[in-house]
């Protein structure tokens, strides 16, 4: 069974996006570039990871080709329209057999994409990472793009440095889709995800190995968020929940007078403002650490 690997949160200036999120009490990697025009800096949580993502250098950008999948394109494109979630990834041991499962599912797949980019460690010691990603588009879901993620060096990658934050945020819970008629997306949704579709209030839910991908109606997602989305562009991700220890922690991490939370019961609260075009609410799983201590 898959479960989420990352979110692609795509906005127009990275400097700008690292300073939200520090501002919210995430630990950041330092920035890194891709051989294809675009840059990254990460959010590395439980297993998982926030992905902040802009196109740096546009020249170096390579269109899309017949069954071939082109990711910088896609999020210079996702932005030319606004900020915000431009795709959700799921985790991989094998991108290949991901491709051709899809295909025999009867999803729009591509070849699959090897990359390497260098990552820089906590001691600045300059180390390669690699992956392979397989794509998979609905075009139900034009303004949006799925694809699994395998890594090829995980022992560079993950680091408990980038995994400790002063929000004591732990993982990704639950992604928010929106879309007028969610059962429309289930049968897409649950082949890329290994997992069936359940119903839920306002929409249905798919349980991965690792967080839930919601897809609800804009009405639903009003009532969870607090505010409504523009629909003007379709199907899109309004948001998403980050699980942390406790919310007591979060609110004395969070250090932009801006970002205010909206509490929603005893563990839950929701971010008063979109960071980047997208809703974020935090949800308390109550785990302590030795800080807390």
């Amino acid at each position: 069974m898959r479960g989420i690997d990352h979110l692609v949160l795509c906005g127009h200036d990275l400097g700008a996006m690292r300073d939200s999120y520090t501002a919210l009490g995430f630990t950041l990697t330092p920035e890194a570039r891709h051989p294809f025009g675009t840059g990254n800096s990460l959010i590395q949580l439980e297993g998982c990871f926030l992905e902040l993502l802009s196109v740096i250098e546009p020249k170096k950008i390579t269109q899309a080709g017949a069954g071939h999948f082109s990711f910088a394109a896609f999020n210079r494109d996702f932005l030319e329209r606004g900020e915000g979630m431009s795709m959700l990834v799921l985790d991989s041991t094998d991108a290949r057999a991901d491709v051709a499962a899809f295909r025999a599912a009867g999803l729009q797949t591509y070849e699959p994409f090897d990359f390497q980019r260098q990552a820089k460690l906590p001691s600045g010691e300059e180390v390669t990472v690699g992956f392979s990603l397989a794509f998979a588009t609905d075009p139900a879901l034009p303004n949006i793009a799925f694809f699994t993620c395998q890594q090829h060096a995980p022992e560079h990658f993950w680091k408990p440095h980038y995994q400790r934050h002063a929000n004591r945020a732990l993982t990704i819970l639950d992604v928010s889709l929106v879309a007028e008629r969610p059962d429309a997306h289930a049968a897409f949704l649950s082949a890329f995800a290994g997992v069936p579709a359940e119903a839920v209030a306002g929409g249905i839910t798919l349980r991965t190995a690792r967080g839930n991908i919601s897809c609800i109606t804009p009405q639903a997602f009003a009532r969870s968020f607090g505010r409504a989305r523009d629909m003007g562009q379709g199907p899109h991700f309004g948001g998403f929940t980050v699980g942390v220890r406790r919310i007591a922690r979060l609110e004395e991490a969070i250090s932009a007078p801006a970002y205010q939370l909206r509490k929603d019961g005893a563990h839950r609260a929701v971010l008063s403002v979109d960071v980047n075009g997208s809703a974020l609410a935090f949800f308390a799983l109550n785990r302590q650490d030795d800080e807390d201590e």
